[in-house]
């Protein structure tokens, strides 16, 4: 008995161990075999503006008052020769010497010298300028926008400036706002309760809104009227239309100046504040600040642009065989503006100023009609083409959409919005 238990003791232990023999062998057999495939973990590149500065020190900063472009590279070893070259290279793409206060800048610098390879200024949201100093090259490049839209209704409380921008909405889209509803609605006799609502889009850089595009479509309820401004394309050009199918667009523009205000009016009989006595004042005084755009009422040819010691720097433009405006006492005449120049609607022609006799800042506008002076507030400025009758149904199909996009638009306060902000 005993016997036979040492005999099965051994063969268990002799399977064991041949197992574990197996094992071993084919174990070393397989690593012999297999080839063992190290992974080394790659550092994944760091672009900035365009550039792979993974190898590169990053200093970002602001820059400070009175800092120049050569201060700003002071600390990083650029010779003089290099930021001279530069800066004559520049004047085509970017002049240097605009480098402004509190504007962002970055430098990627070698980190074995700190050395700069690359400066980049940032001169708005939009866009930046970067210098290559081992090419010694600059460039500008923008950044890609997106477009995101916007739907949104208010009430006037107090005038249409504070009560859309209470609202986020920019100055831009107000302005658009104005010139569209321009020649329907007084924003002067605005009152409290009138309603309006509106779609743009918003251009958007890195989730930073940097600007904004066209209406698309907009409304507006004043003293109880509503007006819907109804985008269709006639004629190969998109146009705004009201619900009966009337051009929005005039032959004019309401005002030559972004929404301002009205600081004297036409009159034959008014005392002139630099002459002392009492005479005709045969235009539209605008009141608005030093350097604000002026910008042409509608289409036409220049016939003059210069200078008189009354009028001080002055654009008359003749748009046609019956109309001819003059724009006075500008401080600066656009670029290219002499006689013979086509203008576009809405072109900038100049810029508010109070050269002449003039006590301050403002644009004297003055209009004629069939070579007479005539009161531009009074005037019955003739509309564009109205749908055509061809265009009818497409136009109606376009109107009930819209009317039901505008519809659903909520009318918002700026209380509200505070509050939910």
């Amino acid at each position: 008995m005993n016997k036979k238990w040492i005999s099965t003791g051994i063969l268990v232990l002799c399977l064991g161990a041949g197992y574990y023999l197996y094992n071993q062998v084919y174990s070393d057999t397989i690593l012999e075999e297999t080839e063992l495939e190290v992974y080394e973990e790659e550092e994944e590149d760091l672009v900035l503006f365009g550039i792979n500065a993974k190898d590169l020190d990053v200093i970002e900063g602001v820059v400070g008052k009175n800092e120049t472009l050569s201060s700003l590279l002071a600390p990083f070893n650029i010779p003089f020769q290099i930021i001279d070259e530069i800066a004559k290279k520049s004047k085509e793409v970017f002049d240097v010497r605009r480098i402004a206060y509190n504007k962002k800048f970055t430098v990627l610098a070698a980190k074995d010298s700190s050395q700069a390879q690359f400066f980049i200024y940032e001169p708005n949201p939009l866009e930046y300028v970067v210098i290559n100093f081992e090419e010694v090259a600059i460039y500008k490049e923008e950044r890609p926008i997106t477009y995101r839209p916007v739907e949104i209704g208010g009430t006037i409380t107090s005038n249409l400036s504070s009560n859309m921008t209470g609202l986020g909405i920019s100055y831009d889209v107000v302005d658009q706002f104005a010139d569209l509803f321009g020649w329907s609605v007084d924003f002067k006799t605005l009152q409290k309760g009138d309603e309006f609502k509106v779609i743009f889009q918003e251009k958007v850089v890195d989730d930073i809104v940097v600007g904004n595009g066209e209406i698309e479509v907009a409304y507006f309820k004043y003293k109880g009227e509503e007006f819907f401004a109804i985008p269709f394309e006639q004629n190969g050009q998109v146009s705004f239309f009201d619900q009966e199918g009337n051009s929005f667009k005039k032959a004019f523009l309401r005002d030559p100046v972004k929404f301002t205000r009205i600081s004297s009016k036409y009159s034959l009989n008014r005392f002139h504040p630099v002459q002392k006595r009492y005479k005709p004042h045969l235009g539209t005084d605008y009141a608005a600040k030093e350097g604000t755009e002026i910008r042409t009422v509608g289409d036409g040819t220049v016939v003059e642009a210069r200078f008189t010691s009354a009028n001080g720097n002055y654009v008359k433009i003749k748009h046609n065989d019956t109309y001819t405006t003059q724009y006075l006492h500008m401080s600066k005449i656009a670029s290219g503006m002499k006689p013979g120049t086509r203008v576009k609607q809405g072109q900038v022609i100049g810029f508010v100023g109070s050269t002449g006799l003039a006590t301050g800042p403002h644009l004297c506008f003055r209009f004629w009609k069939n070579g007479k002076q005539v009161d531009w507030l009074q005037e019955k400025i003739p509309p564009s083409e109205p749908i055509a009758p061809a265009n009818r149904a497409a136009f109606e199909l376009v109107k009930a959409e819209k009317l039901g996009v505008l519809a659903a638009i909520p009318i918002q306060s700026e209380e509200k919005l505070l509050a939910d902000n």
